[in-house]
């Protein structure tokens, strides 16, 4: 039974938090303000954070930044507010995994957890985070897990072996469960300027909507399509004149 902690300084929202985590068979701990969460932290080794970003005192953030200093591998989900992608991109760079906004939608919160204990599984296997296939001239990669530093070689080492091969068309699929933080981002933002200026035609599918909302918000799109169904991506790119 994996352990979750979630941070929050309002009790209503603790109290909804254990409601729901204990239904889903986590054991539940909970805070009730930045230090108190760190503390349950060192003790219990929770594989799952989950904090508020706005708190009196020591911050979600701040939290988050503490979090990955001890346990760099902690699944922390970020709580914003609804419309705050600023404040969710600055814990992406910081390395939070993912985030959910206020008010709480149950569907939210379901697809977090799934998506954090997909991310654990996968990490807890030896499975690579990045694989790639060639289909009829077409680079097909996949993408699961977290990209962070860590992968962060992976993607560019299979983004050059599909330069080298020449392919003209690459369809970048990410698992639904798949997380990318500030590290991902910006080495995805610099593989699809390279691709770009080679006239290699790039289409992303299977994004989570709220990271498809984050590379929207930081210009992703403007150097490749976001195509959420993949039949209608490669259609796309079948398209593609070579």
């Amino acid at each position: 039974m994996r352990k979750i902690l979630v941070i929050d300084d309002e009790k209503p929202t603790l109290s909804m938090f254990r409601l729901f985590l204990n239904a889903y068979g986590f054991t539940v701990f909970t805070a009730e303000n930045g230090e108190e969460g760190l503390e349950v932290f060192r003790k219990e080794e929770p594989s799952v954070v989950i904090t508020d970003i706005k708190m009196p005192g020591m911050d979600g953030l701040e939290v988050l930044k503490r979090i990955k200093a001890i346990n760099p591998m902690a699944e922390v989900i970020i709580i914003t507010g609804h419309g705050d992608l600023d404040l969710a991109i600055r814990a992406l760079n910081m390395d939070a995994t993912d985030f959910i906004n206020k008010p709480i939608q149950k569907a939210s919160l379901d697809q977090a957890l799934r998506r954090a204990e997909e991310r654990l599984a996968m990490a807890e296997s030896d499975e690579k985070e990045i694989s790639w296939s060639q289909e009829n001239g077409m680079a097909c990669i996949d993408i699961r897990g977290n990209v962070n530093a860590a992968s962060e070689a992976l993607l560019v080492e299979t983004y050059e072996q599909i330069s080298a091969q020449n392919i003209p068309r690459i369809l970048l699929r990410f698992n639904e469960n798949a997380s990318i933080n500030g590290a991902g981002i910006a080495v995805l933002i610099q593989l699809l300027t390279e691709s770009k200026q080679r006239n290699q035609a790039v289409i992303l599918t299977g994004l989570a909507e709220n990271f498809r909302k984050v590379f929207e918000m930081v210009g992703v799109t403007k150097l490749a399509r976001i195509v959420q169904d993949e039949a209608d991506a490669r259609a796309v790119l079948d398209a593609v004149q070579t």
